[in-house]
């Protein structure tokens, strides 16, 4: 599965971004689609995911300021951030689960810079 990723940039704090993720080939074999994001100087971090037939997970520190959506005949997934923090800044990585015989897909890297 191959990913292309748009969005990102840089926003002052209190603002929004809209990330996308765009995916190719072995569809069948994607499980869940979600972001993850990491810092400077820190361990990489679930986001949030949506499985294949259910709802968004989220974590806990963008609880009600992000908004993960898919849409499943275009293969996208995209992230909605609002109210973005400086504590926001990262990287973030576009993400497919394809189960325990394929492993995960990830994306390029998209940065996230929110200023203060």
């Amino acid at each position: 599965v191959q990913l292309v990723e748009s969005g990102g940039g840089l926003v002052q704090a209190g603002g929004s971004l809209r990330l996308s993720c765009a995916a190719s080939g072995d569809i069948a074999s994607i499980t869940a689609m979600g972001w993850y994001r990491q810092a400077p100087r820190k361990q990489l971090e679930l986001v949030a995911v949506i499985p294949n037939h259910g709802r968004p997970n989220y974590a806990d520190s963008v609880r009600g300021r992000f908004t993960l959506s898919r849409d499943n005949a275009k293969n996208t997934v995209d992230l909605q951030m609002n109210s973005l923090r400086p504590e926001d800044t990262a990287v973030y990585y576009c993400n497919v689960d394809r189960g325990w015989i394929y492993g995960d897909s990830w994306g390029q890297g998209t940065q996230v810079t929110v200023s203060s």
